[in-house]
């Protein structure tokens, strides 16, 4: 039964909402939430069916946290076993997600200690949708906790992600453990989650092949987000062909997504691959290059790289995009004022016709009553800021993000217009070392994001854009791979898949993935 507030209880709420009301005021406040409280006990005690996600594949092991000799890398959470489908595209794959993905039975972390004890009772559709194609989940990755931050640390409450190439070295983030799952071996397929380039860093810094595919192709159902409209989920894997295939079994809508009301018809992925680039239209993304804080060896793969796609046969010219050089920057009120957004609502969201976790909704309600001291730093910092924003510029900012993203979108459209492909740099160094912090601050100091820098450039823009982008290993140098970035027109993910796999098939991309440390 719910329960009714007293007087004092309804005048403190008006407080809190700037309300101050009288004696008065708050009296028939509460005569008439009471009235309306009744009609919502009387509906949360209705015995109707309430809708759940698809729970098919029954044959699981929620597992455990492994040990440093069996994942001397720190990429997982939790080792876990969950058998999919007799047959299909993804039978004897093994693969894992990142720790923000709901797998039914198996607890969820979303990095942070502050979920301690929260285990879904639901599928995300992307987890269906892999199990029924055959694979067998074997884990929930590491992450920077929350999703929070740029991850360049690699540091969350389950520890640091090491580089499988160099130990010593960042994995990106904050699909930090996805990136070093896939490139160490333990695993065929990863899917991270990608709101700033947080598929395709760890791509780059850990030499693996990271599709962030268009906005709302791949539903995100069942998945904690941050703003709906930065918001993907993206494969990984060694091999082109390997993401190929699970974007054909995972894309499309799933009837709750509200990203999906405007997907096409969807083409066949791995039948792309075999058409070359020949004839192609290349652009080299002049923007995407050269700027402040750019490694020349970065710089200079990655052009190497073009050469190789010209040789396939691929036309090659220079592309000028303006808006890039400030697109990175046009997503920051979204990730901030869209987080708090989903903070206050228990990440569940609210005002759209879809599927709500009710289950997290509550957990997460719970938990930020009982011990909200536990959320990580990086949150706190993000929701203060937030809040700051919104008290004092009243959702402006926010208004504005949405309000010229159609701009920015046609200022890439167009160069679309004379070439089929952008390619840049992913990120504009390699793995930097890990630094151990010497005190606290400077521990935190590490994990905090810095707005603006540089390193995001050449990827958050897509996620602002919804143009899909592909990160494909294309050099190693000083022992640490480089990723070649490849960004397509909406809904051409396979245009993407085409010239990422006609690169690979013209270098060693053995030799660029091989020589992973043993740690």
């Amino acid at each position: 039964m719910l329960r009714n507030p007293d007087l004092e209880e309804v005048m403190q709420l008006g407080r809190a909402l700037g309300f101050d009301f009288t004696e008065t005021e708050a009296e028939i406040a509460r005569e008439r939430m009471v009235s309306s409280l009744a009609a919502l006990d009387q509906f949360y005690e209705l015995r109707i069916e309430e809708e759940r996600l698809p729970l098919r594949h029954l044959h699981r092991d929620p597992g455990y946290r492994p040990t440093e000799e069996e994942d001397p890398l720190n990429a997982f959470i939790r080792k876990c076993r969950v058998e999919g489908a007799e047959d299909g595209p993804l039978k004897g794959r093994t693969v894992a997600l990142k720790d923000h993905t709901a797998v039914a039975g198996v607890p969820l972390t979303f990095g942070s200690h502050f979920m301690e004890g929260y285990v879904p009772d639901f599928d995300a559709t992307v987890v269906t949708r892999l199990l029924d194609a055959g694979a067998t989940i074997t884990g929930k990755l590491n992450l920077v906790d929350f999703s929070n931050g740029p991850g360049l640390a690699g540091t969350g409450d389950f520890g640091r992600v090491k580089n499988p190439h160099r130990p010593e070295h960042v994995s990106g983030g904050s699909s930090s453990g996805s990136g070093a799952a896939v490139a160490g071996g333990y695993v065929d397929i990863a899917i991270g989650g990608d709101q700033g380039g947080s598929v395709r860093a760890p791509a780059h810094y850990c030499g693996v092949v990271g599709l962030k595919p268009t906005f709302g192709l791949i539903p995100h159902t069942g998945v904690i987000g941050s703003d709906p409209s930065l918001d993907y989920l993206g494969p990984m894997a060694k091999r082109v062909e390997d993401v190929a295939t699970v974007l054909e079994c995972v894309a499309g809508a799933d009837g709750y997504d509200p990203r999906q009301a405007n997907l096409p018809d969807l083409p066949d992925y791995t039948s792309a691959l075999a058409k070359g680039v020949k004839g192609l239209r290349v652009g080299i993304l002049v923007e995407g290059f050269g700027f402040d804080g750019m490694e020349k060896d970065v710089e200079e793969a990655v052009l190497a790289g073009v050469d190789v796609l010209r040789a396939a046969g691929a036309q090659v010219k220079k592309i000028s995009v303006p808006m890039h050089t400030d697109a990175h920057l046009m997503g920051l009120p979204l990730g901030l004022e869209g987080s708090k957004y989903l903070f206050d609502t228990n990440f569940g969201g609210a005002f759209a016709a879809t599927w709500y976790p009710t289950s997290l909704i509550t957990t997460i309600g719970r938990f930020k009553q009982s011990h909200g001291h536990e959320w990580p730093m990086t949150v706190k910092m993000r929701m203060t800021l937030a809040q700051y924003m919104q008290d004092r510029y009243h959702g402006r900012l926010y208004a504005k993000a949405q309000n010229v993203r159609k701009t920015v979108k046609r200022a890439y459209d167009a160069a679309f217009e004379e070439v089929d492909v952008l390619v840049c740099p992913t990120k504009p160094t390699k793995a930097p070392k890990y630094r151990q912090a010497s005190t606290s601050g400077e521990a935190i100091e590490q994990i905090l994001y810095r707005a603006g820098e540089a390193h995001s450039r050449n990827t958050a823009s897509f996620n602002y854009t919804g143009h899909p982008a592909i990160s494909v290993p294309c050099a190693k140098s000083d022992g640490l791979p480089i990723g070649m970035q490849v960004i397509a027109p909406h809904f051409r993910d396979d245009l993407l898949l085409q010239v990422a796999y006609a690169f690979q098939e013209s270098v060693d991309l053995d030799g660029i993935q091989a020589e992973v440390a043993t740690v």
